[in-house]
């Protein structure tokens, strides 16, 4: 016997009708490419979002095809998202920070028949231009005043194409099982793999993200989305933000500290994420110009690991929760979350730092477990560790056209691989230890390299740190810790190698520090540690 309920698709047209609906005063800010800041409602832009269904529909796009943008965060890719998926369409997000010859096969893999690009990345195109096989137009994402002189083919204005429609679209039925955005993984190897989302898993991840135990997004907020709306649709952020009705600030291409810090402020934004290297560049700016964040209550930090220190100085310098998150594009991206949970917090002698340095508790939609070489389960007493797999409603189940490495990502009960050795502690807290491909065994024991980088970037004359393992004739593998000097301090290996005493074994503590410039980093801002064994190669300990 079924209940009897009503059955009502979940789709992203859903999420902006909603908002069109119900918060249609609420406002949508951004800054722009072109300099101004630009301001408008729900409401208006749902109106924007018909017109632009329009536009795509008058440029030859169907149901299925790939629409391809290359854009910041603003009010143009935002209206982007709710066009393209709600009318059937797969909004394929790329990366511009990859590397010239990746961006040309994911847009050729992805078989995109139109391709939005905001100003910034018409230079990348036009590079481009000749390799891309299949894209039928592109569309620069301005108005008619600030269109650029281009050799580009095929070109067309944004603003000059929404002026030439209506704002009035019937929106198919579409079903939620249907293929709704696609997002391309930066691996550190190989080529960058597709996945597919449909709207079912959009939809499902949105009331995630705006759970209590999620980020917690609500009508009451305002959010900035930092993390790039081409890195796994921002994290869920505009799509949730549009479910719950939240005030929404757009940062465009100005991530620099001061940037952020004036959004911040000027717009009181209560709840904001990105990764770790954009904090560190507003928390330089505000401790150089002595501003505060008094609207700011928390801010949500994934990509990498979250050093301590800078917990530290959200919470006690400007009154901030700083909480760690956890996922990857292959889960749309959220899979954990790092809130106290009632237990903790009632217990006296709990060290919360202990567990905020962690990745954080799993949400419910996800199920996730850890695995030893041989896949069998092992215990979640926070001292085994091994591969952690999940699995769930927002969670792949295979790459885009079938991608070679689908079935070695999944084992024989179709839990994702993810690569990530971690452990799970009794209260139910993740922590990612070190990839698979990182982490060292010397002497038959496991190190994890992340922990040994969290611990370096304590010392305050290191800005930046990498561990890999070494070839050791002894041991099989050992560390080498490779930094990035601070600015105004200075200090030697063996003093950067004391700040480790006490605080892992003896036989974890790296054999050596070496100095660079800088570190390598993919596109994503993960450190490419291939690159760094590569420079490393052939090195041997003095001892």
């Amino acid at each position: 016997m079924h209940g009897l309920m009503m059955e009502r698709a979940l789709t992203i047209s859903s999420l902006i009708e909603h908002a069109a609906k119900f918060h249609k005063n609420t406002e949508i800010v951004s800054r722009t490419v072109e300099g101004p800041i630009h301001r408008y409602t729900y409401g208006e832009a749902y109106r924007r979002v018909n017109q632009l269904a329009n536009v795509l529909k008058n440029l030859g796009v169907s149901e299925g095809d790939r629409v391809g943008t290359l854009a910041w965060n603003g009010y143009r890719h935002f209206e982007l998202y709710f066009a393209v998926s709600g009318m059937g369409s797969i909004c394929h997000t790329i990366n511009p920070r990859l590397f010239p010859e990746q961006i040309t096969y994911i847009i050729n893999h992805a078989n995109d028949k139109v391709i939005f690009c905001d100003l910034t990345f018409v230079p990348v195109l036009e590079s481009l231009a000749e390799q891309l096989v299949d894209v039928h137009a592109i569309v620069i994402m301005t108005d008619m005043e600030h269109m650029p002189e281009t050799q580009l083919s095929n070109i067309y204005c944004y603003e000059e194409l929404m002026d030439s429609t209506t704002d009035e679209f019937e929106w198919p039925e579409i079903d939620e099982l249907q293929a709704s955005s696609l997002c391309y993984s930066s691996g550190t190897t190989g080529s960058p793999k597709g996945v597919l989302y449909s709207h079912r898993s959009t939809v499902l991840h949105s009331f995630a993200v705006c759970s209590a135990d999620g980020l917690a997004i609500s009508g009451r907020d305002t959010v900035l989305p930092v993390v790039p709306m081409f890195h796994v649709n921002a994290w869920g952020m505009p799509y949730a933000s549009t479910m719950a009705g939240a005030k929404l600030v757009f940062p465009g291409g100005a991530m620099d500290g001061k940037s952020l810090a004036e959004l911040l402020i000027d717009e009181k934004v209560t709840f904001t994420g990105g990764v770790p290297t954009v904090w560190l560049m507003l928390l330089q700016h505000l401790k150089e110009t002595g501003k505060t964040l008094p609207h700011l209550q928390r801010t949500v930090v994934g990509g990498s690991a979250l050093p301590q220190s800078m917990i530290e100085t959200f919470e006690n310098d400007y009154d901030v929760a700083c909480i760690h998150a956890w996922g990857m594009t292959e889960m749309s991206p959220l899979g954990t979350v790092g809130h106290m949970t009632h237990a903790l917090l009632e217990d006296q002698d709990t060290d919360l730092m202990r567990y905020k340095v962690k990745q954080g508790r799993v949400l419910y939609g996800v199920d996730m477990k850890i695995v030893n070489d041989d896949g069998t389960p092992l215990p979640q007493d926070g001292e085994a560790f091994g591969e952690l797999c999940v699995r769930g409603p927002w969670v792949t189940n295979g790459y885009f056209e079938d991608d070679p490495t689908s079935a070695s990502s999944f084992d024989n009960e179709n839990w994702f691989r993810t690569g990530d050795v971690a452990t799970i502690d009794p209260h139910g807290y993740m922590e990612v230890v070190d990839r698979s491909k990182d982490v060292i065994k010397s002497g038959g024991e496991w190190i994890s390299s992340i922990e040994l980088e969290n611990i370096a970037i304590g010392h305050a004359a290191v800005a930046e740190a990498a561990v890999i393992g070494i070839e050791h004739e002894k041991w099989g593998e050992r560390p080498l810790l490779v930094c990035v000097k601070a600015d105004d301090i200075n200090a030697s290996g063996e003093e950067i190698l004391s700040i480790y005493e006490g605080k892992v074994a003896q036989w974890c503590i790296p054999n050596a520090v070496e100095f660079l410039d800088e570190l390598p980093h993919t596109a994503t801002g993960k450190l490419q540690k291939l690159t760094l064994r590569e420079h490393f190669k052939g090195y041997r300990f003095a001892d």
